[in-house]
């Protein structure tokens, strides 16, 4: 994931270009030790909170086995706590004012878990043919009423690696920038809010398997740091800001 010619290298985004020039560029880790790199890891951690490590081993894309004794607890949400300790429920960090706009599955489950508000644009699916623009809608509404904190995920470029779909991927990072961070910039420029921008993982359309290697990260505005263009090889000699380190345990 991290060789040259990435995703991110081929695809044009004018848009996060722009953001990349005038903000703030970074690596962080969103994947701590001793737990499987993907979505079910990451984002709690890109939302404040990282479960402790158990036997998990990941079979491949987002089929994980867990490894512990009997009975394994029947929940709606039980992918992701197989993820974690058996029982164990996150705390509810957040509140109805952070907004969580994500397609059915691991994000809108991790945010409802942690006491988020979450939206699921009908029409939003987490394959590479997702529809941005509800998305976008979405998160524009958010702005309108004042939330506190909107986060929007996407999958579509997970999922496009995971079918070995190279230009796939760079398809949909081209979608995003153009349908998705483009609106929403603006939005968050005229409510003189700010932006970040990252990957949960990594995840390599070569093989189709996700990694846990620091992913390029953005924060606009921001003290000016150029990297020319945010992606792994613009930002691969900056310092690693261990994610895990932050959130709360």
């Amino acid at each position: 994931m991290r060789a040259a010619g990435t995703a991110l290298e081929g695809a044009r985004t004018p848009v996060l270009d722009e953001l990349g020039r005038e903000g703030a560029v970074s690596r962080l880790r969103t994947v701590a030790p001793g737990l499987p790199a993907g979505s079910e890891a990451a984002i709690p951690a890109l939302l404040g909170w990282v479960p402790p490590a158990h036997a998990v081993h990941r079979i491949g894309g987002h089929r994980l086995l867990l490894v512990g004794p009997p009975p394994l607890p029947p929940s709606a949400h039980a992918r992701l706590l197989h993820t974690w300790p058996e029982g164990l429920v996150p705390p509810r960090l957040l509140d109805a004012d952070v907004v969580v706009i994500a397609a059915r599955g691991a994000a809108a489950g991790c945010a409802r878990l942690l006491g988020a508000s979450v939206v699921n644009p009908p029409s939003a699916t987490g394959a590479p043919d997702t529809d941005l623009h509800a998305k976008a809608a979405a998160a524009l509404a958010a702005i309108a009423d004042r939330a506190r904190r909107v986060v929007v995920h996407v999958g579509a470029p997970d999922e496009a690696a995971h079918q070995r779909d190279a230009a796939g991927k760079v398809a949909v990072i081209e979608r995003i920038d153009r349908e998705l961070i483009a609106p929403v910039a603006q939005a968050v420029a005229r409510a003189g809010g700010s932006l970040a921008i990252c990957p949960d993982h990594g995840c390599d359309p070569a093989t189709g398997e996700h990694d846990d290697e620091p992913v390029p990260h953005l924060r606009w505005p921001g003290p000016n740091r150029p990297a020319g263009r945010l992606t792994e090889r613009a930002v691969a000699g900056l310092p690693v800001a261990e994610l895990h380190l932050a959130a709360v345990a």
